[in-house]
């Protein structure tokens, strides 16, 4: 079975997708694939003759990686491929959206309310700590965590809202970060996740090596632990995730776990979560992506 694996694109998420592709590629060749590696911004004819012989791993990011797009051209020329469909990760793209489904169904999550540039510094909630993020993009591009008195500045509201007409403004919640890798709709092992004293886990710090990843997490009980299992295969399902996700949860000082995001294509980096926390599953990143390839060979009967 050939695997042709896309990375990179043409989101702010370009660099990290390059990266999560790479480390994928690399990977599949160790594990025994036949593994062709395309980029959709320089090749964005690549589609053009494939076969459903060829699994399409689309390790992307952001706008046209996550949002459904080429997942429906995938859809539309009968291809194969891992992940989400075209409807779940359009969905899931889409926080408010993601915020209504899962609240519908029972998943607790951090008040929150849709804002606009004009009408975000007439919100109550605007006057306490808060996160605002743009309503359609990734996890971590075009998020503002803001715990100082007054609102953002005008200039960052401007760059954020550059990046999307509407975005989620929701209260801040204090207290222990992790985040809950799903496969095959099981949740893999709980991660802590600890920024540098005194900083945030932003953009910055999910990436340069500088934020401790922990699993077992040592500040989270074993019961807790399960619930927060069982909170992110809710949100999977729930959302109609296919294959893979991760979900982002925050647990307050009441231990009360709160859903903040579910990703559909989470990064899969050499320092990312989710292949951290396979690894405390005894799965190897090989065995991880050979895994994933049964996957869409199961559900496309292949």
């Amino acid at each position: 079975m050939k695997l042709l694996v896309l990375g990179g694109g043409d989101s702010p998420e370009r660099e990290i997708s390059l990266r999560s592709a790479k480390t994928v590629a690399k990977a599949a060749r160790r594990a025994g694939f036949e593994v062709q590696e395309a980029d959709p911004r320089d090749e964005p004819r690549i589609l053009d003759g494939l076969l459903g012989d060829t699994i399409i791993f689309p390790i992307l990011h952001g706008a046209y990686g996550e949002d459904g797009g080429i997942q429906k051209e995938f859809e539309n020329r009968g291809l194969p491929f891992l992940g989400s469909d075209s409807g779940s990760s359009a969905k899931c793209f889409d926080k408010w959206m993601t915020r209504q489904k899962l609240t519908e169904g029972g998943i607790q999550m951090a008040p929150a309310v849709l804002v606009s540039r004009d009408t975000y510094p007439n919100q109550a909630l605007s006057e306490k700590p808060h996160v605002l993020k743009v309503q359609r993009g990734g996890s971590s591009i075009g998020t503002i965590i803001h715990l100082e008195s007054g609102k953002i500045s005008d200039s960052q509201l401007d760059e954020l809202f550059g990046l999307d007409r509407n975005a989620l403004l929701e209260e801040y919640i204090e207290g222990i970060e992790v985040t809950v890798p799903v496969l095959d709709q099981r949740a893999l092992p709980v991660v802590e996740i600890v920024p540098p004293i005194g900083e945030l886990f932003d953009y910055d710090n999910k990436y340069n090596g500088r934020t401790q990843e922990l699993s077992p997490p040592p500040d989270v009980s074993q019961d807790l632990q399960r619930k927060v299992q069982w909170l992110a295969e809710q949100a999977h399902k729930t959302m109609g995730c296919r294959h893979l996700s991760r979900v982002d949860v925050i647990i307050d000082k009441q231990q009360e776990p709160f859903v903040l995001e579910i990703n559909t294509m989470p990064g899969l980096t050499d320092e990312s979560l989710y292949p951290k926390a396979a690894a405390v599953a005894d799965m190897t990143m090989p065995q991880l992506v050979a895994k994933f390839a049964e996957l869409v060979k199961r559900d496309y009967n292949l």
